[in-house]
């Protein structure tokens, strides 16, 4: 299969699996991630997932043009919600998502790295929106998010060039959380997947859908909805358990009721 699904514990695992071909996206690895991105969300033993590339290479380097092109062109991909569950574009999933990038992430692997939460990269790591240079556009989110994540004018500079940034540069922008050697890349992935676990479930769900749902609003309304949003953790075992564990000085013991 073009993409490997696994978990640990509370940690699912999805692994773009076509290294020979940098692991660009073909029609059955969209299908699969589909299921996959859905089958972690729906699974309540799971809390995080990292979303990474095979080898020591790539990422993911975008669509496959030889096989998608035609089909996007036409329409018929871009049209589906298949194509924009790849790019995690509109899709409705709260629980945290980090991208651990092991090499090229270009296109659609960018654009897939603007709907995750967290993003740790390997030093050689190389991120772009090279749709512009053969004529296309980045229609899986990218041009929406990149303005939104990183300054105007470099957003500007990479939609309209098509050129690509380093991870160091990616780091100073705010693209991605830390650079790390490759050898390091995984561990700081799963650092991260670690430390959010032990924290409350519905808490999590509740500020990373918070977060989405208040971008760009103005304040006064962005406040309504966090509260509206957010109240029912309050309400919540949880929420008890929390402070309880505070005091008696040990871990919570967290249950997501």
């Amino acid at each position: 299969m073009p993409l490997r699904y696994d978990t640990d514990g509370s940690i699912a695992y999805l692994t773009f699996d076509r290294p020979e071909a940098h692991n660009a996206v073909d029609p059955e690895m969209m299908r699969e991630f589909e299921e996959r991105i859905f089958e972690f969300d729906s699974d309540a033993s799971l809390a995080v997932a990292i979303i990474t590339g095979a080898g020591d290479k790539a990422f993911c380097a975008g669509a496959d043009l030889r096989e998608t092109t035609p089909r996007v062109v036409s329409q018929e991909i871009e049209s589906t919600p298949t194509r924009r569950v790849l790019t995690l574009k509109g899709v409705e999933i709260w629980k945290p998502i980090i991208a651990a990038v092991n090499g090229y992430c270009l296109g659609g692997g960018t654009e897939l790295l603007l709907g995750t939460d967290i993003r740790v990269a390997a030093d050689h790591a190389t991120f772009g929106l090279p749709e512009v240079r053969w004529g296309l556009t980045a229609r899986g989110g990218g041009t929406v998010r990149l303005l939104r994540q990183v300054p105007h004018a470099v957003a500007m500079e990479m939609l309209l060039t098509g050129e690509r940034i380093g991870a160091a540069r990616a780091y100073e922008i705010g693209l991605v959380n830390k650079v790390v050697p490759l050898a390091e890349l995984m561990p700081a992935a799963e650092a991260y997947a670690h430390r959010i676990r032990e924290n409350g479930p519905l808490s999590l769900r509740a500020i990373k859908e918070s977060s989405h749902r208040i971008d760009g609003m103005p304040l006064v309304t962005a406040y309504e909805i966090d509260f509206e949003l957010t109240k029912g953790v309050f309400s919540s075992e949880d929420a008890q358990e929390g402070p309880r564990a505070f005091m008696e000085k040990r871990m919570p013991r967290f249950r997501g009721v």
